[in-house]
C-alpha cells in the first residue's frame, strides 16, 4: 500500500511538473516565459549591433524555436500581444534577408520592446483571438516566413505557411489588381505553384524559394502605394466585369435573334439575383466573417463555379455552332412555333447569366471593400461610374453589331466568343480550386504561363483546356466531312 502511495505521488508530482514546464499547459507563466526566451533576443542585438549578423541570426532562431512553445499560451492571455509579436518577428526575418546590419538591429529591438511590454503586464487581457484582415506589407512578411522555413528546409512548417499566405490572399488582392492584372495572376499562380513545390515528395525547396522570392520581388512595390486613383477603381471594374459582359451579351443578342422576349427577362433576373448576391457575400465576408478567414472558401465558391457555368458555356456554345446553318435554324423556329425557345433554355440562360455576374461580381466588390479604406470615397464613386460607363459602351456597340451581323455569321462569332469563355472559365475554375488545396498541382515549365486564356503550367488546369479545344476540332472535322 505505501509503495503504491509512493508511486501515485510520483506520478502526480510528474505530470505538475510536466505542466509547469511546457508553458502550453502552464497557467500564468506566459510573462515568465517571454522574460526568458527574449534573452536570445537580447543575445541577438548585442551581436547584430557587432556586425556579426550571421551570429546574430543563430541566436535569433533560438528564440523563434522557443516562441514556437510558449505562444499557446500567450495567444491565450492576449490576442493583440500575439498579433504584435508575430509582425514583429515577420519584420525581423524579412531584415535578416536583407542583411543590412541597421535595419536588423532596429527590427530586434521592436521585438524586444513589445516583448518587454507584454512581460510587463502592458497588454490587455483577451483571449479570443480572430485573424482579422492583413495588409500587403503584412502579406509579404508572411512569405518572407514561408521562405526562411523553405531555407531551412522545414516542410511542415513552409507548407503551412504557405497555406496561410493562400488563405490570407483575399485580404490584399484587391490592393494587387488595382495596380497590375498581371502581378495578380502571377501571385495567384505562384502560391499554386509553391504549395505543390513543397508537397511533392522529395521537396522541391531550390525551385520553391526561387518563386517565392521572385513573389516578393514582384509585390514589394506595389506595398509602397499608399493611395488610388478613381482610374485605378475604374480599372477594377471593367478588368473584372469585361468577362461577365461577354456572357450576358451573347445571350441578349442570341434572344434578340430568336425573337423571344422571355428570354431578357430571365437573363436580367440572372444578372440582378448574381449581382445582388455578390454584395451580400462581400459584405458578410468584409465585416462578419474577415477576408482571412474566408480566404480558401471564396476559392472554392469562385473554382465550382467556374467549372460549372464552364459545362453550361460548352454546351452553349456546341448549340450556338450547331444553328450556323440558316436551314437548321429555320426548322428550330418552325417546331416551337410561336415560342422559338424552349422553357428549359431559358431557365439555363437565366442560371447562366448569374453564374456569369456571380463570379465575377464576388471579387470585384472585395476589391472595392480591400481599397476602401486607401482611395477617397469621392474618387471610388466616379472610378464606379467611369467603369460603368465604358462596359455600357461597349455592350451597346456589341448588341448593334451583333444584330446588323447575318444570321450565320452571328452564330460562328458567338459560338467562338462563348466557346473561348468556356476554355478560360475552365482554368480559372480548376486554378481556383487548386488554390483552395481541393485538386492537386502538377507543375509543368514546360506549358506557358497565358493570362488571356487562364492557362497555367499544371498539368491538371491544363489537360482539360487541351482536352475542350480538340473536341471542338473534332466536332468540326466531323461535320465538314458529313457535308462533303
Amino acid at each position: 500500500m505505501r509503495k503504491k502511495l509512493l508511486y501515485i505521488i510520483s506520478i502526480l508530482l510528474l505530470v505538475i511538473g510536466v505542466g509547469i514546464h511546457n508553458p502550453a499547459y502552464a497557467a500564468g507563466n506566459s510573462n515568465d516565459d517571454m522574460k526568458k526566451a527574449e534573452k536570445s533576443v537580447d543575445k541577438a542585438i548585442e551581436l547584430a549591433k557587432k556586425g556579426d549578423l550571421s551570429e546574430a541570426e543563430k541566436t535569433y532562431n533560438e528564440y523563434d524555436k522557443t516562441w514556437r512553445e510558449i505562444e499557446t499560451g500567450i495567444k491565450n492571455d492576449s490576442a493583440k500581444a500575439y498579433q504584435d509579436i508575430e509582425s514583429n518577428m515577420g519584420q525581423v526575418v524579412y531584415a535578416f534577408t536583407l542583411k543590412k546590419q541597421d535595419q536588423v538591429v532596429q527590427a530586434l529591438e521592436g521585438l524586444k520592446n513589445v516583448n518587454d511590454k507584454f512581460a510587463t503586464g502592458g497588454y490587455p487581457k483577451e483571449k479570443s483571438y480572430k485573424k482579422e484582415d492583413i495588409s500587403l506589407d503584412d502579406f509579404i512578411i508572411l512569405l518572407q516566413q514561408t521562405k526562411k522555413e523553405i531555407n531551412n528546409q522545414n516542410q511542415k512548417e513552409a507548407l503551412a505557411d504557405i497555406k496561410k499566405a493562400s488563405a490570407s490572399w483575399l485580404s490584399v488582392e484587391g490592393v494587387v489588381v488595382a495596380q497590375s492584372a498581371s502581378v495578380y495572376s502571377d501571385s495567384e499562380r505562384d502560391l499554386v505553384k509553391i504549395q505543390a513545390m513543397l508537397s511533392a515528395n522529395p521537396p522541391n525547396y531550390k525551385q520553391a524559394n526561387e518563386t517565392i522570392e521572385s513573389m516578393i520581388n514582384y509585390l514589394t512595390p506595389l506595398a509602397e502605394k499608399s493611395s488610388y486613383t478613381y482610374w485605378d477603381a475604374a480599372m477594377i471594374l471593367i478588368r473584372e466585369g469585361l468577362e461577365a459582359l461577354l456572357v450576358v451579351i451573347a445571350l441578349m443578342s442570341f434572344v434578340q435573334k430568336s425573337g423571344e422576349t422571355r428570354g431578357k427577362k430571365w437573363i436580367w433576373s440572372g444578372v440582378l439575383s448574381g449581382f445582388g448576391v455578390s454584395i451580400i457575400l462581400a459584405l458578410i465576408v468584409k465585416f462578419v466573417i474577415s477576408s482571412g478567414a474566408f480566404g480558401n472558401n471564396n476559392a472554392l465558391i469562385a473554382g465550382w463555379t467556374g467549372v460549372f457555368a464552364a459545362v453550361m458555356l460548352l454546351y452553349m456554345s456546341y448549340w450556338l455552332h450547331s444553328q450556323s446553318n440558316i436551314a437548321d435554324w429555320n426548322r428550330y423556329i418552325r417546331e416551337k412555333s410561336q415560342a422559338a425557345l424552349s422553357t428549359g433554355k431559358l431557365v439555363s440562360l437565366g442560371v447562366l447569366a448569374f453564374l456569369a455576374v456571380f463570379r465575377e461580381g464576388t471579387e470585384t466588390v472585395l476589391f472595392y471593400i480591400g481599397m476602401a479604406s486607401q482611395i477617397k470615397l469621392q474618387s471610388l464613386l466616379f472610378g464606379f461610374l467611369i467603369g460603368a460607363a465604358i462596359l455600357g459602351i461597349i455592350a451597346f456597340l456589341m448588341i448593334y453589331v451583333g444584330l446588323k451581323l447575318p444570321l450565320r455569321p452571328f452564330f460562328m462569332v458567338s459560338s467562338l466568343i462563348v466557346f473561348y469563355l468556356c476554355i478560360k472559365f475552365t482554368g480559372m475554375g480548376i486554378h481556383s480550386l487548386q488554390l483552395a488545396g481541393l485538386i492537386p498541382t502538377t507543375n509543368v515549365e514546360s506549358i506557358p504561363s497565358i493570362e488571356f486564356f487562364a492557362l497555367y503550367p499544371s498539368w491538371e488546369s491544363a489537360i482539360p483546356q487541351m482536352i475542350l479545344i480538340l473536341v471542338a476540332v473534332a466536332i468540326i472535322l466531323v461535320k465538314k466531312f458529313k457535308k462533303q
